[in-house]
């Protein structure tokens, strides 16, 4: 018999993770919130080192998501496509942006290829974010695939605003911490 759904969930732990009431108004809250995740799923050992987390225009959380590639043994399961995913369920629109307005990515590190096409086609205005691509790839066995040369540039050109280096120092501490203690390659 061929599989007919697909069931991705959260960790348990995350409905204690977050105020959903609480404001973040700053860049580095929000992406000291996304990194706060990443540790707490490697620490927890329910997934990789990657934290993400969608904010409406009034600074409060959508959505959250953390890597669950391993524990659901799916590709898919990055840490942004979860939040995306979760967001676009509790607003009921594949397209973020267009039912409530300016919405921002917060995530730990830098959308790998995947992620980055999501976040093109799930409607965010503001993408920001803590490590690098190249943190991820030398502080773990992960591959981020490739991104046009200008990846930036073409998330400027559909309307993106692109913040990077939040916080990069405390994201590389979660990402290295995974890569010393030999956490599963996804």
């Amino acid at each position: 018999m061929l599989y007919a759904q697909v069931h991705l969930t959260l960790p348990a732990w995350v409905h204690d993770a977050v105020d959903g009431a609480a404001v973040f108004p700053g860049d580095e809250d929000k992406v000291g919130l996304a990194i706060a995740l990443s540790r707490r799923n490697v620490e927890a050992d329910t997934g990789g080192p990657f934290g993400a987390v969608v904010f409406g225009p009034d600074h409060r959380v959508i959505a959250i998501g953390v890597n669950r590639v391993m524990p659901h043994t799916c590709s898919l399961a990055h840490a942004e496509n979860m939040a995306y995913m979760l967001a676009q369920q509790r607003l009921q629109t594949p397209r973020l942006n267009e039912r409530i307005g300016p919405v921002t990515l917060a995530t730990s590190s830098q959308p790998c290829c995947q992620c980055y096409g999501a976040t093109v086609w799930a409607g965010i205005d503001r993408l920001l974010i803590g490590a690098r691509a190249e943190d991820v790839m030398e502080l773990t066995e992960f591959d981020e695939g490739p991104l046009p040369a200008d990846w930036i540039g073409e998330l400027n050109k559909r309307g993106i605003e692109v913040v990077r280096d939040l916080r990069r120092d405390d994201a590389r501490a979660v990402l290295k911490h995974y890569g010393e203690s030999g956490g599963d390659k996804y």
